[in-house]
């Protein structure tokens, strides 16, 4: 506790950090959920591609060392963009592949999961087998992949007494805000948009009056794949290295933030990462940091025992056009 007490700042704004990339990595579950209640297991992955497509547009540009300033916003954007196309392209294939010929079949939710199941483990072999070791010259071994030296030139943009912000971790909190609120302008507020809060709230109804629901699930899986993708740019930028497994562990604490918000809330997920992230951080500064990972699914016990819809508890499905 008295570790807590004395870097209460540091511990805070790298739960913020952590918990901002959480949360856009949840708003892929809850968006699917809310209009498929499809848990889409195989959206961590689709993370961990988004990681690998910022990881070799870092390769392209000749690895960068030490940008900061503006350039830093720049070249985080271009890798935004990268991990976007990656992750949501990636997504809706995973869609048209795995899921859409379930749907027309009517398949049960249990078939389904057992998809996203098989295709999340299809795409960690394939990429830990294939696509790495040929895009990046390695051999075939299950060791992390970084980045060869940092690529970010870190500062503390504030500082007042023991509260320091580096550059890193203020565009990162910054970064994933800004995409939420774009997001929860979107869902809100385009013609688009008022079609997935249609689809989720009553298909047969949304169907009748002209939606297409095929679009409207391939649209929601592209926006949530490409929240992935920014959130892979934010962590390269936290983490600077990648492996083929690196979504297994955050998909999970993501899907724990989108349960701990209210699942098929869209400002839950925000709230539910944040919260998670620094539940995460104040537990390793109490307990110590290999417990870090037992606070995370410990509050994912808690949630589901106590309180199951969550923090917000509405659901996407709830939403009114």
């Amino acid at each position: 506790m008295n570790n807590l007490i004395s870097q209460f700042w540091p511990y805070t704004i790298d739960g913020l950090s952590l918990g901002a990339i959480y949360a856009l990595v949840a708003l892929g579950y809850t968006m699917v959920y809310g209009v498929l209640r499809l848990i889409n297991f195989a959206h961590s992955e689709i993370f961990m591609i988004g990681t690998f497509a910022v990881l070799g547009m870092l390769h392209l540009f000749g690895m960068p060392s030490n940008v900061g300033g503006f350039a830093l916003v720049g070249l985080l954007i271009v890798l935004a963009i990268a991990g976007g196309v990656a992750s949501g392209g990636s997504a809706v294939i995973l869609e048209y592949v795995a899921y859409r010929p379930l749907r027309r079949h009517g398949a049960s939710r249990l078939a389904a999961l057992i998809s996203a199941i098989g295709a999340s483990l299809f795409l960690q072999q394939l990429f830990a087998r294939i696509v790495v070791p040929w895009a990046f010259d390695l051999p075939k071994e299950k060791g992390a992949l970084p980045v060869q030296g940092h690529f970010v030139e870190k500062s503390d943009v504030i500082h007042i007494g023991s509260f320091e912000l580096s550059n890193d971790r203020l565009i990162v909190i910054v970064g994933a805000v800004l995409m939420m609120v774009l997001l929860d302008v979107f869902v809100n507020r385009t013609k688009l948009g008022r079609g997935i809060r249609a689809t989720a709230q009553d298909p047969e109804t949304a169907v009748l009056m002209g939606v297409n629901i095929d679009r409207i699930v391939t649209a929601t899986f592209a926006i949530g794949g490409a929240m992935a993708g920014v959130a892979a740019a934010l962590y390269m930028l936290r983490f600077e290295e990648t492996r083929f497994d690196v979504g297994f562990l955050l998909g999970i604490k993501a899907f724990t933030a989108a349960v701990l918000g209210g699942i098929g809330n869209l400002r839950g997920a925000l709230v539910g990462g944040i919260v998670l992230g620094l539940f995460e951080m104040y537990g390793s500064a109490i307990f110590g940091s290999e417990w870090q990972n037992v606070v995370a699914f410990s509050v994912l016990v808690l949630v589901l025992m106590f309180r199951p819809t969550g923090i917000l508890g509405e659901s996407l499905q709830q939403a009114r056009a």
